[in-house]
This record gives structure tokens, C-alpha cells and sequence, in this order.
């Protein structure tokens, strides 16, 4: 693995709190973040000499992972969603949409995502380096937990979307630009032992960037590393364990399912269902509205598309079809009702009328009002519930997974065999969870059935698209190939 742009180390750090500063000195998440940082850049040996500064480094990953196409509105989610059957693009000449829907991907496309995980990768090491060493820090504990979990997450994504990947756990750039890729099973560990010491060191309460209590949860929590252990532990097939951990987020009362009357606000910025969720970066919305709705009325005028609002892609019609409807009630799924939503171009012959089917977890144009959500309890039951089938306590398993469907106002599961309840199981996933962090690319993988579902969906998408078991793993970045022998390529690329 290459790091990017860093030919001395002692200077880049100065570099790095220089442009730190920059960042949150107009960032819309300072006053979350509340502090006051000095004017001048914070030298390479005095970084991580005060709680202040030691949290401003932490508040660079964080602002990261919120505004560089990783989390936020065409990052991860989306373009997994795009490349599996969850979204439709829209835009056939988009350089961002169609390689990745077309499932034509090449390492120019996802590269650059391969390349921001692993920036951010170094600055957590950085951070662990230093806070560790650091013996004026009041908050230490906080910190070198928030970044051991971070540094755990974007292993996840890592190790999810490309498969074997370099493990690096130094900023010694001279180490990591030599280092091959490392297997699954190895890089699973690393995890799980960095997510271990964040829950030793991360307090129940959240925490603000002054290390004061907080009802915000923009930082991670101990409850946050809990929830990244519980769903690690279900990929890894330890259904125990994760069954063990997600008990323990969802006994804790802090976190709520909301009832099927708020289930519109399951993703406000106050959410009691959400466990961990990134503050968005400036003055803006969750980008996710900006991406799926930007102020698009129900219906648009007829000279006008989709794309005249910036609306470059929409569910796919296998997803918005896989709603159920209550055979009791008639009433669809309130996910369907509320997560969702049309926008109808009237006919202008001889054109006929078109509808899409969009996305609409994120509703507000106002900035503040809803927060990037990573973990939420639903997902805890959902993890519990297939850990539990897979241990074979099926009444343990359907009552979790019967907690979600009541709250989206559908009958029990009808599913009596293990067999049958996990199949129930990833089809909760796939509505529960849709356009959020790759999940259903993720579930696909894990449960080894993407050959068999995309081969099906290619055909849907048309246009002569070819499925094969290589395209499981995205490309890496040509350049750290080159720059770095030990890395091979992924088979097909």
C-alpha cells in the first residue's frame, strides 16, 4: 500500500494540523465539535499535548468520512447500491454512476475510494501513536477509543469491498508501502481487537470534542464499538458472540425502536434509535436528500427530468417491489409509506408519463436536522435474530425479527424452519436497511448468493451486462500496485 503524498513524515504532520485547522475554522459541525482552536498550526510534538488538540485529530477523520464521498450521499451505500439491485441509474452519462451500474468497474473507479480509506487509516494511526505517547491528556481514554474504533471501521470497509487487503497499523510510511495484502481472517482480528480496546476505553455517555457528556451522538461510544463488534461477529460466523453483543446494545435503554408512529423519524439528528451518526460537514443537508430528493416535487414538469434535479438515480424496480403488503390489513409496508417516495413526469406525447421510485430515509433541506446514521438498534435486532437461527433458537430469532415487522405494521413471520427464517431474516435486512452502508452488497457476499441474485438483476438492468464471481471484489488503486509489488490485483481486473 502507498500513503498518498507523503515523502516526510515529520513534515506532512505539521501539514496535516495546518489544513485541520482550516477545516474546522469554517466547518458547520465546530460548534458541535465546541473547540476553540488556535489560529497558529499546532506543531508535530505538541499535537497531541492537549485534550483540545488530541480531539481536533479525531475531528479530522470524522469530518472526513462525512464529506468525501465515503458515507455521505454518492459514497459507499450508493454506489454499492448501484452496483448490486437496490438503485437504477438514471444517467447513463455519468462517469460516477455507470461503471458501477453497469458492473463494468475499472481500478480509475474505485481506487479513489481504496485510496480515502486508507488516508484516513493513517491519520488514525497517527493518532493512536501519539495519544498514546502523549502524558498530558486528561481525556486520553476517549480518545485513543475513538480512534481504535475508527480505525476499525474503515478496516471493515476494507476488508468487505476488496477482499485481502494490506494490514498497516504504523504511520511509518517506509513499513506500510511495503506491506502485501494480508488475509480476510487476519485483518478480521485486527478488528476485533481494536474494537475490543475501544470498548475498554470508551465510556456508555457520549461525549462532546471538550470530553464533557453529551446527548448528541456524533462521537462514538462504547455502545458504538459494541454494535461494529455484534455485526463483525455476525460476518465472521461467530453467532455467539454476536449474538452476545448486540444483547448488550439492545438492554440498554438509551436506545429505543421507535413505534411505528415515529418510524418517519428514525433518522432525525435526536433519534433514540440511533446509536452512532455522522454530523455533517458546512452548511448543508444529509446528503442523502440532496442525492434522492433536492427539493424534486411529486410531480415535475413535463419539459424537466429527474436530472434536472440533480436526481441521478432511483430504487431499483426488484427493491421497490419487495415491499410487503399486510394480508390482514391491506396496508402496505410503513416502510414503503414513509422510506419512500414517487416523483411522476406528466406524458408529453408521444411520451408516456414516468415515475420513479426514490429514497426518502433523510426529508429535510434544513442543515442540523438529520445526521449521517452509521448504527441503529434495528440492525441490532436484525443481527440477533439470524445469530440466533443460525444457533437454532428459532423463537428467540423470530421474536427479534417479528420487533421489526410490527413496527412496519406487517403480520408475524410466517417462517418455521431455520432454513425458512433465515431467508426471512435477509429479507428484513434488505427492506430495514436499504441505501444505508452497504449492507445489502455486504449480505450478498457474506451469504454467498450474490452469483445468483445478480446474475438475475444484470438481465434486469439490460444492456447486454455480464455477471461473474470476480466482480464480488472491487479493483484496486493502479497506483499503489505500482508503487508497491507486494499488492496484486484483484482476479479479473
Amino acid at each position: 500500500m502507498k500513503i498518498h503524498d507523503i515523502n516526510n513524515k515529520k513534515l506532512i504532520r505539521s501539514f496535516f494540523f495546518i489544513g485541520l485547522l482550516s477545516l474546522l475554522s469554517t466547518s458547520g459541525c465546530k460548534k458541535f465539535l465546541e473547540i476553540p482552536l488556535p489560529a497558529s498550526s499546532i506543531a508535530n510534538e505538541a499535537a497531541y499535548s492537549t485534550d483540545r488538540s488530541s480531539a481536533a485529530t479525531i475531528n479530522n477523520i470524522l469530518g472526513n468520512l462525512s464529506n468525501n464521498a465515503m458515507f455521505d450521499g454518492t459514497g459507499i451505500a450508493y454506489k454499492s447500491g448501484l452496483y448490486t439491485d437496490e438503485l437504477q441509474n438514471l444517467n447513463s452519462a455519468s462517469a460516477v454512476n455507470q461503471p458501477y451500474y453497469t458492473n463494468l468497474l475499472q481500478p480509475v473507479d474505485a481506487g479513489q475510494l481504496w485510496i480515502q480509506l486508507y488516508k484516513q487509516i493513517y491519520n488514525a494511526n497517527l493518532a493512536i501513536e501519539g495519544i498514546t505517547a502523549s502524558e498530558t491528556l486528561n481525556r486520553k481514554n476517549q480518545w485513543l477509543g475513538e480512534a481504535y474504533f475508527l480505525r476499525a471501521y474503515l478496516y471493515f470497509y476494507l476488508v468487505n469491498l476488496y477482499g485481502d487487503v494490506p494490514l498497516s497499523l504504523t504511520s511509518d510510511f517506509l513499513i506500510s508501502n511495503r506491506l502485501p495484502r494480508s488475509p480476510r481472517a487476519q485483518v478480521y482480528q485486527s478488528i476485533v481487537s481494536d474494537l475490543t480496546q475501544a470498548q475498554s476505553l470508551l465510556t456508555p455517555e457520549y461525549r462532546d470534542g471538550a470530553g464533557a457528556i453529551t446527548t448528541l451522538k456524533g462521537r462514538p461510544n462504547k455502545f458504538t464499538a459494541q454494535s461494529l463488534l455484534a455485526r463483525v461477529y455476525l460476518y465472521t460466523g461467530e453467532w455467539a458472540k454476536a449474538e452476545e453483543q448486540a444483547t448488550a446494545v439492545i438492554a440498554n435503554t438509551a436506545y429505543i425502536l421507535l413505534p411505528a408512529v415515529d418510524i418517519d423519524k428514525v433518522f432525525l439528528a435526536a433519534s433514540a434509535e440511533t446509536i452512532f451518526a455522522l454530523v455533517p460537514v458546512g452548511v448543508s443537508p444529509e446528503k442523502d436528500y440532496l442525492v434522492y430528493t433536492n427539493t424534486m416535487p411529486a410531480t415535475i414538469p413535463a419539459t424537466s427530468s429527474f436530472l434536472t434535479y440533480g436526481v441521478n438515480a432511483s430504487m431499483s424496480p426488484s427493491l421497490y417491489g419487495s415491499f410487503e403488503v399486510n394480508p390482514v390489513t391491506g396496508a402496505d409496508d410503513r416502510r414503503k409509506t414513509f422510506w419512500t417516495r414517487t416523483s411522476t413526469r406528466p406524458a408529453t406525447p408521444p411520451a408516456s408519463a414516468e415515475t420513479g421510485y426514490f429514497p426518502f430515509k433523510y426529508k429535510s433541506s434544513v442543515s442540523g436536522t438529520e445526521y449521517i446514521v452509521l448504527f441503529r438498534l434495528a440492525e441490532q435486532f436484525l443481527i440477533r435474530s439470524e445469530a440466533r437461527a443460525r444457533l437454532n433458537n428459532l423463537d428467540g430469532a423470530k421474536s427479534d425479527l417479528n420487533r421489526i415487522r410490527d413496527r412496519a405494521g406487517l403480520s408475524p413471520t410466517s417462517a418455521s424452519t431455520q432454513g425458512d427464517l433465515l431467508s426471512a431474516v435477509m429479507q428484513e435486512r434488505r427492506i430495514e436497511l436499504f441505501s444505508e452502508c452497504g449492507h445489502r452488497f455486504f449480505d450478498l457476499k457474506r451469504t454467498a448468493s450474490i452469483d445468483a441474485v445478480m446474475s438475475a438483476e444484470v438481465a434486469l438492468k439490460g444492456g447486454g451486462i455480464v455477471w461473474n464471481s470476480n466482480k464480488a471484489l472491487w479493483p484496486i488503486n493502479s497506483d499503489d500496485i505500482r508503487a508497491n509489488p507486494a499488492i496484486v490485483q484483484n482476479p479479473g481486473y
